[in-house]
């Protein structure tokens, strides 16, 4: 069953404004109480609920509005990757980390066309769980490092979407150097130095590209990258 977590009064009103809320959608009970209990006590982390499927999980994301979902691939009634787009959809700021057991190619590259900024695997500590909630809230992605490579190799097969070949889909050489440098694996703070300019403009260079790419995510912009031939990869 899905709830919302109210665990009582905010007694540091400027802490609880700052935390970042997660959802956790899990369809094994022990797992998901488990992430939940632990994610409570970890600073600047809220839990703001929990659901045991995907129809739920969605169902919760547009009540709660969190910042963070935490959604588990494969659940009965509707899959992760289903729940993953359909939160996207209703609440387009919520960014979604797929967290599973499956090192499938075809999990991680339909987590990421379905608008997933991190992918983990469930043998992650709760560590890199708390620190990857905390990274994407941010606004970067993050992936497992033993997917990385799977996940780039997918890419440089991908065959070019036709809205790749749509006229006008031009960047300035501006937005070309911050999507190398997203490419790249740096973060805002990172590409403000390197290109010497300040992170909010960064931040309205990201927002740019994803709009005229028509893309969801820096990992799509990524794959986009490596699809062009952007980068030197091998």
């Amino acid at each position: 069953m899905a709830r919302s977590c109210h665990d009582g009064p905010v007694s540091e009103i400027d802490a609880a404004a700052e935390a970042v809320r997660v959802l956790v959608v899990d369809d094994q009970e022990l797992f998901r109480r488990g992430l939940t209990m632990l994610l409570g006590v970890e600073p600047g982390i809220e839990v703001v609920g929990e659901a045991g499927d995907g129809i739920e999980g969605t169902d919760l994301a547009v009540v709660t509005a969190p910042d963070v979902v935490l959604l588990d691939v494969r659940m009965p009634k509707r899959s992760g990757i289903e729940a993953c787009v359909a939160i996207k959809e209703a609440v387009p700021a919520s960014k979604i980390i797929m967290l599973t057991v499956s090192d499938e190619e075809a999990d991680l590259y339909e987590a990421v066309k379905g608008g997933a900024s991190g992918y983990l695997l469930k043998d992650s500590s709760i560590d890199e769980v708390a620190q990857a909630v905390r990274v994407v809230a941010d606004g970067q992605s993050l992936i497992s490092p033993s997917m990385a490579v799977k996940l780039i190799d997918e890419f440089k097969q991908m065959t070019k979407p036709e809205r790749d070949q749509v006229p006008g889909l031009r960047l300035t050489e501006r937005e070309l150097q911050v999507l190398r440098l997203v490419a790249r694996g740096m973060n805002n703070r990172e590409i403000a130095r390197e290109l010497f300019i300040s992170e909010n403009t960064v931040k309205n260079h990201v927002r740019n590209i994803l709009e005229k790419l028509q893309l969801h995510s820096r990992m799509e912009a990524v794959m986009y990258a490596v699809r062009e031939k952007l980068l030197d990869i091998p």
